[in-house]
């Protein structure tokens, strides 16, 4: 049985896969942030908090940026319409610059398992 959803439907599971993508950063980031095991200092503390405060992204016609730095650092790009002539929907894509991904191949897909770094793709 095939289910068709509708394009809101698609959009709201979109973002939930967005928000989980940032969520697994934020945790790559605390996990590196906090991997010496020593006591854990307030800089590093707010290193942690700021980080996960400046993360964050802004959507396009066909791609959602995933940024950094409150939007003065790109994380990435994914893909956020279903014609790409390469790429389906959800698939991750490292930044050629601040306005376009490298389009060579996909560093995996937000719909699928996928592994990243908070430093980048």
């Amino acid at each position: 049985m095939t289910h068709i959803m509708t394009p809101e439907a698609v959009e709201i599971v979109t973002e939930v896969a967005v928000q989980e993508l940032i969520e697994a950063i934020k945790e790559d980031y605390s996990t590196w942030s906090l991997r010496s095991g020593k006591s854990v200092s307030d800089i590093r503390l707010k290193m942690i908090e700021e980080f996960n405060t400046d993360i964050g992204f802004s959507e396009g016609k066909k791609y959602i940026k995933i940024t950094q730095r409150n939007g003065g650092c790109v994380w990435g790009f994914v893909v956020n319409c279903d014609n790409d002539a390469k790429f389906k929907r959800g698939d991750i894509l490292k930044p050629a610059g601040f306005n376009s991904p490298v389009r060579n191949f996909s560093r995996g897909n937000i719909f699928s398992k996928y592994k990243i770094s908070w430093a980048g793709l």
